[in-house]
């Protein structure tokens, strides 16, 4: 499986390494910035030849080399900074993922596409319009991170194996994501059980806001943003038909429509195989529509 990287900071060669250490498949860290991700793809090479790992890694600064791609994996684009919402970056992004997408089109129009640059929703469907594709090759990658870090609080507060965690978040990837108890567990054993609603309340709080915190500490997200990344490669990798959180083009699921945001889906070889409607409550469903409106206000300034 040929796999192609776009953008080669800290979060792409994250994504890159990842994916290898899954042995997924060879990946091609592509970038404009000259040397970046071909001294990316020899530090990445070392660990995998000490590992024994045969996937090989190599960089690139031209569009060109992507052809031949089975996946490729946008995360090209200017990150977030402390006191910035994912929004504040519409603008900027948006003319990044064009030029993207019109080299895409040219060169690898049967690609899976993984869109990962933020505000993620916005960018996901932007994407999927410029590339004229299915809405099945095109998803965003949003709330698999919020998933992985919904988990870790679960993980705090119960003290259980995060192994036997299960959560699912849904929505907007931003201030509108929609982590969901009732649809969580540990062992099979419904989150409700063991959590009082102020203990439930304070991971859904926490999950909501803690990207900012370790932008503000640290300056970027970047391992648990690499790790989904490559575990939803993994799932189209080996059609594992995994059920799992993606940004989705909608076309009436959940009452929405001609938006892209995030739900379960069943991804598997042929990207998404099916969008899962879940049987939202009135307090859940007023949230996801929180989002709807968020996203549809971005798209519009996009003018696509």
């Amino acid at each position: 499986m040929n796999i192609t990287v776009v953008g080669s900071g800290k979060v792409g060669a994250s994504a890159a390494l990842n994916s290898c250490l899954r042995k997924l498949g060879d990946v091609l860290l592509l970038d404009i910035v000259k040397g970046l991700p071909q001294g990316e793809a020899l530090d990445i090479n070392h660990q995998l030849s000490e590992l024994g790992i045969d996937c090989s890694v190599r960089g690139s600064n031209e569009y060109a080399d992507m052809k031949g791609s089975d996946i490729i994996v946008l995360v090209a684009g200017v990150g977030r900074k402390p006191g910035m919402t994912r929004m504040d970056l519409l603008t900027t992004n948006a003319n990044i993922i064009k030029e993207i997408a019109t080299k895409i089109r040219s060169l690898v129009s049967r690609a899976i596409v993984i869109v990962v640059t933020n505000p993620v929703d916005p960018m996901t469907y932007l994407t999927l319009k410029l590339l004229g594709t299915g809405r099945s090759r095109v998803m965003g990658m949003g709330n698999m991170l919020d998933l992985s870090r919904f988990k870790s609080f679960i993980h705090e507060i119960t003290g259980f194996s995060r192994g036997s965690i299960s959560a699912m978040v849904i929505g907007e990837h931003g201030e509108n994501m929609l982590p969901l108890p009732r649809f969580s567990s540990a062992a099979g054993i419904p989150l409700t059980t063991f959590l009082s609603p102020e203990q439930i309340l304070t991971t859904l709080e926490s999950t909501r806001k803690i990207a900012a915190e370790v932008i503000s500490l640290k300056g970027a997200t970047i391992h648990a943003p690499g790790n989904a990344i490559a575990a939803m490669i993994e799932s189209i990798v080996r059609d594992r038909k995994s059920l799992i959180p993606v940004s989705a083009l909608l076309d009436g699921e959940y009452g929405a429509s001609d938006v892209c945001l995030g739900v379960p889906v069943i991804l598997g070889a042929n990207g998404i195989e099916k969008i899962v409607e879940l049987e939202l409550d009135s307090l859940e469903k007023d949230m996801f529509d929180r989002g709807v409106r968020s996203v549809k206000t971005a798209i519009n300034e996009l003018h696509v």
